[in-house]
């Protein structure tokens, strides 16, 4: 794996919340971690900016926190996309060999023929990641530099966005006067941070659950084989529980933390909660209503979720593929009961999954909301160029930039 000294800057922007970690690589090759910020979000909706003036300044608090815990100045950043519905597709490709070895230019101009495959004006590529190569239609190839054959095949997983939503981002991060290092999209950047070697070859769902979007990331044979983001998140809970109490937003989120639950109890009849009404003063009109309310409230909104994944999965062919480990993590999987409600819905082994391998990270930031953030350090960390140094060219490894880049640091990884 390549590595370099100098540090390593994480942002992730969600819906709910702006998180900034940075890292630096010890001497052992693992991140650790330096300095952290988080802020509330705004300006965005459902994974996609609404709002640039109030998403830079959130941004720009939040690196400015990690910034000042850290004691460094960052230029470059990886961040996550969740916005502009990433979708993704799996290429086959073939190439004919005349009878020489594979070498890296046969291998490059395949993966520029794959990609050619799904450029379109109004998606971008976010990444484009041999699955596996083929020899005269003999599979399973791990590294095909150096054999012989007529034709070589690869599989290429195709990872796109809406490019409106994608630039709209970039364009707000670099207003903070920051570099896209690299852009990851969500469920994979969550799988990173969460999932162990074994799971990813035997065959896992990982599932995010954020404050605007829910996505999903599939590994299978060690590699991501399938994403999908649906935009449905804890925030639909939190406006599902203002509606039907009546009760402005941030005491809906309280009740939420505080009360809420995914699987009804027995006593939650018994357990009566104070609801401040909407427009009324803080010592103004209350309700009182019973616990049970709330979670009939909240039941229906997450069963509706995970309902959604399973019909992506099906759709796509990846339920049965993926085997039956499903790993939870994102702010909203910690609510009471969630675990046990997506394995009655999605009839399999669920775990919540919280960033591992991250050296320094405090009990606060060391759970499943920080998973997104996690996973970017490790991805930068991967995609880092051999060279150590500690600032890179923008778009250097698998940034904003070139699939060839990208390309070349996944063969030095996996080879």
């Amino acid at each position: 794996m390549a590595q370099r000294n100098g540090l390593i800057a994480a942002l992730d922007v969600g819906t709910t919340k702006v998180c900034c970690f940075i890292a630096r690589v010890q001497d052992d090759g693992a991140p650790r971690i330096l300095g952290i910020g988080h802020q509330l979000a705004r300006g965005m909706r459902n994974g996609a900016v609404v709002d640039m003036e109030e998403l830079e300044t959130s941004i720009r608090a939040s690196v400015d926190a990690a910034e000042e815990m850290a004691g460094e100045r960052i230029r470059m950043v990886a961040v996550n996309i969740s916005g502009g519905h990433p979708g993704s597709a799996n290429v086959k490709v073939e190439v004919a060999m005349n009878g020489h070895a594979v070498n890296e230019a046969d291998i490059r101009r395949m993966l520029e023929h794959g990609r050619a495959h799904h450029e379109s004006p109004d998606r971008e590529l976010i990444h484009a990641i041999p699955v596996d190569y083929t020899i005269d239609g003999n599979e399973g190839i791990k590294d095909p530099r150096g054999m012989f054959g007529d034709r070589l095949g690869v599989a290429i997983h195709i990872i796109s966005a809406g490019s409106g939503p994608v630039r709209n981002l970039a364009t707000v991060v670099n207003r903070c006067h920051l570099d896209l290092e690299a852009r990851v999209v969500s469920p994979y950047a969550s799988g990173l941070a969460c999932l162990v070697d074994d799971e990813k070859e035997l065959g896992v769902t990982c599932i995010d659950m954020g404050g605007g979007t829910t996505s999903i990331a599939v590994f299978l044979g060690g590699q991501l084989v399938h994403t999908d983001v649906i935009p449905v998140g804890g925030a639909h809970v939190t406006s599902d529980i203002a509606r039907g109490l009546s009760t402005p937003l941030v005491h809906a989120e309280r009740m939420k933390t505080l009360y809420g639950s995914a699987i009804p109890s027995p006593s939650d009849d018994r357990e009566i909660l104070k609801v401040p009404l909407v427009g009324e003063d803080e010592d103004g009109a209350s309700n009182q209503v019973p616990r049970s309310m709330l979670i009939q409230i909240i039941q229906p909104r997450l069963e509706e979720t995970f309902e959604l994944v399973r019909n992506h999965l099906e759709q796509g062919g990846f339920d049965k593929m993926a085997g039956r480990r499903v790993v939870l993590t994102g702010g909203a999987s910690q609510m009471q009961g969630v675990r046990e409600l997506a394995g009655l819905v999605l009839d399999k082994q669920v775990r919540l999954g919280r960033p591992v391998g991250l050296q320094g990270l405090p009990e606060a930031t060391n759970g499943p909301a920080f998973s997104t953030c996690g996973g970017l350090i490790r991805y930068a960390l991967a995609h880092a160029p051999a060279p150590a140094r500690g600032k890179r060219a923008a778009g250097a490894g698998d940034g904003s930039g070139s699939g060839l880049g990208r390309l070349g640091s996944w063969l030095k990884r996996n080879f």
